[in-house]
């Protein structure tokens, strides 16, 4: 869920209200001069003006005239000074001080006998209260300011109350406030009160999803901006172009917004918590949470150091919703649960629902049963749907349903009642995330009323907005990380299909369940110069770090900031928006295509681990177990095959490590395919999920010479098989990385047995192996491999100089058809949700390569050139690569331990 962020304005947060000047009269009841020839009075408002441009380059002006103006006795020049000195400690986050300051300016006014210097102060002190936590209290500052301000002045303070009814949750009040300011401030030709009001404005727009109101107000406010030389207002509307694209979806525009954003206020030493708390908003829509809980903890950080207590809790729902999705419901409810007493005690009606909210999904999500009267509940739906909240509203009345529905005490008719207001609102308009959760409660509407088809249908217009909403991002990561908003649509899909019992429908639901970034056609993203410098110095440092034992730290710290900075700026890519990806492949056509293959496809429901299959165009289904017993066989399998690689083991340890290898892959073979009599000896396609993508298959027993291939989902195999068809020959060429002995006579074999050329030492840079791919039909790379498990897409093998990672890949041109990594790890993947996959070799996959043979272990130099050996012998003689790969492997299985487990390791992955 998205929730309704809302910002401090940015004309408030750290550009203001600014106060009306004291009339040109005799200013003080001791008969002062008048203000032209009063200098306590020009300085005070000179400091006034300074502070107004830059809050911080002014404070040291407006303290000097504050005590200047006190010493003389000057109650008007005291009050304007000491206003101003408050006004720019509101934004160094010293709000105690502020909120001194702003008091003893309107005791200064008051002095003065001008009530109107009096309400000037107190309307600004009304925003340092409202920071406290304390918007109610804020409100009544403003209303007691309101009766002595007239004009200009009274358009200011009002303008601040529709900030404070902004923060409270009041949208409609909010915006009627800051369009009566407005009129107030055209009028007079207040260019930067028309600045800032439209600021202010364009917040309450983005929270009602008026986006493309909110879009001409921030527009109009950074040329404003710029015509009136305030370069950081300029950044925090960028800060506010950012929220307003996070709402509306497009995650590329709003990453590039904050990143100028930060750039800007940063350069200005002003408040970063907001931006902090927005990013953490933008990253969590996008899926990456574990960035999201970072982002967030920065802005807590910052609103306590600043003491902005009233943000605090805001960020705490974030917190809330990303530890919902990272799996952990417990810290979530702690979270919310904090979040839910600090805005109750601060007085915001709509925000402690909304907190509330946020409790109930954290005990959904650990499996407890929610024991909320039915009319708080009813209290929090009609909240939140009155507050202009979309999206907000829409995952209250799905999570009133869900709750209700588990209640005997209510009828089905009042669960209904909520999803039919969910379904209606938000289908049709909005962000696609919100029109998403639309056709998920139409889809729950369907499943409460027994209308099977029904859900289907809207679960398959849910994921297909998702899908689309996906393909406007550029960044691989982005898109892999987005499919977790896939999740509920699937399962709810998933378990309509096992209900319905119907193996040919359950394929289709399974497919439609995973890898759906992969299913979209090869783009390569558009040059980027900026990107292929950053790519080009992070090789560089990750060569020279990889030539020292002990890394140096500023070596390291340059290599991590470069790291994030090539991340950051391809996210900030856009997609090909609408780009559709291929549907679920048939059981006819993918029958079509099997031919005498199997197909063995393993999916998970609950805790389960059931597997289909496809055999001579008939479709089973059955339950093998639970999917943890299979992640620990695997756990063992791996770490006995690992054993066995190192050099030097004893023969006790060898022996152990056999026994623990035998052993565990009995047990996998008896779990996984024991059961499926159907498949025979055919050949098989092995479509995986979850902790079986990293499973060493050539290792079963059942599998032992039998060619297997591996493929992220049926329908990409086809997808492959069908490309495959059609590819070119091309050349051939074999590749020798740096520190491997047994790398360049491995590679000087595989040349040799195709006739093609070999590339080693000094001549296997990135430069000429990346064009070297783009011209070859068939492609040896024998190095070291590195899988990146925080961020796959730094993923590689080492060349000459420095590592081709799946940054590199997604730019090539084009990709061999088929292509054998050599190197450790290179062919496992990290897996993230709905079985999407990244690393090194899906990079390849998703660029076009139709058949890939990678090893999912670490695996021993010299103990490798046997195997790709004789592997590549067969393939020259004509023999796919699944069956000469699984013929090789054969064939060295006697030989010593090294060479078996440095076999074991290789995987077929693709069309086989």
């Amino acid at each position: 869920m998205i929730h309704p962020t809302q910002e401090t304005p940015p004309g408030a947060r750290a550009d203001g209200n600014a106060p009306a000047r004291a009339p040109a009269v005799p200013a003080d009841r001791d008969g002062g001069p008048p203000e032209s020839a009063d200098e306590p009075l020009a300085e005070a408002e000179a400091a006034l003006a300074a502070v107004d441009r830059d809050p911080v380059s002014g404070l040291p002006a407006a303290e000097r005239a504050a005590r200047r103006a006190a010493r003389a006795g000057h109650a008007v020049a005291a009050s304007t000074a000491e206003r101003a000195w408050g006004h720019a400690l509101l934004h160094v986050g010293e709000l105690d001080n502020a909120v001194r300051h702003l008091s003893r300016a309107a005791a200064w006014g008051m002095r003065a006998g001008r009530a109107d210097l009096a309400a000037e102060a107190r309307y600004k002190l009304a925003f340092a209260v409202l920071q406290r936590g304390r918007p109610q209290a804020a409100l009544r500052e403003i209303d007691a300011a309101l009766p002595d301000l007239t004009g200009m002045a009274a358009a200011r303070a009002r303008a601040q109350r529709g900030i404070v009814l902004h923060v409270i949750g009041r949208l409609d009040e909010s915006l009627a406030e800051f369009e009566a300011a407005l009129q107030v401030l055209r009028r007079h030709a207040d260019l930067l009160g028309v600045q800032r009001m439209l600021i202010n404005r364009a917040l309450v727009h983005s929270d009602r999803h008026a986006f493309a109101a909110a879009e001409r107000d921030l527009l109009e406010a950074e040329t404003l901006a710029r015509e009136l030389g305030r370069p950081l207002t300029i950044g925090l509307i960028a800060n506010n172009l950012g929220l307003m694209e996070t709402l509306r979806g497009d995650v590329p525009a709003a990453l590039r917004h904050l990143d100028r954003a930060e750039r800007i206020i940063g350069a200005h030493g002003a408040q970063l918590g907001t931006l902090h708390q927005d990013r953490a908003e933008l990253l969590l829509s996008a899926g990456l949470t574990a960035e999201a809980k970072a982002a967030a903890a920065r802005a807590v950080d910052a609103y306590r150091r600043e003491r902005r207590s009233l943000k605090v809790p805001e960020v705490q729902v974030l917190l809330a919703q990303a530890e919902i999705l990272s799996g952990d419901p417990e810290a979530a409810l702690g979270h919310a649960r904090v979040a839910l007493r600090r805005f109750r005690a601060q007085g915001r009606r709509e925000w402690t629902e909304l907190a509330r909210l946020s409790v109930l999904s954290a005990q959904r999500a650990a499996g407890r049963r929610p024991r909320l009267p039915a009319a708080v509940i009813d209290v929090m739906v009609a909240t939140l749907d009155a507050a202009g909240w979309p999206a907000a509203a829409l995952d209250a009345a799905i999570v009133a349903a869900q709750v209700t529905a588990e209640r005997r005490s209510r009828t089905g008719d009042v669960a209904a009642g909520y999803l039919s207001r969910a379904a209606s609102a938000s289908r049709s308009r909005g962000p696609a995330l919100v029109r998403a959760r639309g056709w998920y409660a139409r889809a729950l509407q369907r499943r409460a009323e027994g209308d099977a088809r029904g859900v289907l249908a809207a679960v398959r217009t849910g994921l297909r907005v998702l899908d689309e909403h996906a393909s406007a991002m550029g960044a691989t990561d982005l898109r892999v990380h987005a499919a977790a908003h896939r999740a509920d649509l699937v399962a709810l899909g998933l378990e309509v299909a096992f209900e319905a019992g119907r193996p040919d429908g359950l394929l289709e639901w399974s497919e439609r369940a995973r890898a759906s970034r992969l299913r979209a056609a090869p783009v390569r993203p558009p040059d980027d110069p900026v990107l292929t410098a950053l790519l080009a110095r992070l090789r560089s440092v990750t060569r020279d770090l990889a030539g020292q034992a002990a890394a140096p730290a500023p070596l390291l710290a340059r290599q991590a900031d470069l790291e994030r900075r090539i991340r950051d700026r391809s996210r900030q890519l856009a997609g090909t928006p609408g780009h559709a990806s291929a549907a679920p492949v048939t059981p006819r056509d993918l029958a079509a295509s099997l031919g005498s293959w199997a197909l063995v496809e393993y999916v998970r429901r609950g805790a389960d681990l059931h597997v289909l299959t496809l055999v001579d165009g008939r479709v089973g289904v059955r339950r093998l177990g639970a999917t943890a017993e299979a992640a620990d066989l695997i756990e063992r399998l791996t770490f006995a095959v690992r054993r066995d690689a190192r050099p030097g083991a004893r023969p006790e340890m060898l022996a152990a490590s056999a026994a623990l290898l035998d052993a565990a892959a009995a047990r996998l073979d008896a779990l996984l395919l024991g059961p499926l009599a159907e498949i025979g000896d055919r050949p098989l396609v092995v479509v995986p999920t979850g902790p079986l993508h990293s499973l060493p298959w050539s290792l079963l027993p059942s599998c032992a010479g039998r060619p297997v291939t591996v493929a992220p989902s049926a329908t990409l195999w086809h997808l492959a098989r069908t490309r495959l068809a059609s590819a070119d020959g091309g050349r051939v060429v074999a590749v020798a990385g740096p520190r491997l002995p047994a790398a360049g006579p491995e590679a000087a074999a595989v040349g040799a047995i195709h006739d093609g050329t070999v590339l080693a030492g000094a001549a296997a840079s990135v430069e000429a192996v990346s064009a070297a791919l783009s011209r070859a039909g068939l492609a040896h790379l024998a190095a070291h491999g590195h899988l990146s498990a925080e961020n796959p897409l730094f993923s590689g093998i080492a060349l000459a100089d420095g590592p081709l990672m799946a940054y590199d890949v997604e730019r090539l041109p084009r990709v061999p058809r088929t292509l054998v990594l050599a190197a450790c790890d290179s062919g496992r993947s990290v897996v993230r949700t709905g079985d999407e996959l990244m690393g090194l070799a899906v990079a390849f996959l998703a660029r076009g390569t139709c058949q890939l043979v990678a090893s999912v272990l670490p695996i021993p130099d010299a103990a490798t050139t046997p195997v790709m050996v004789a592997f590549h012998e067969r393939l020259a003689a004509g023999r796919p690569p699944a069956a000469a790969l699984a013929e090789a492997q054969r064939a060295v299985r006697g030989d010593d331990p090294r060479t078996a487990a440095a076999a074991a390791g290789f995987v077929c992955i693709g069309a086989g």
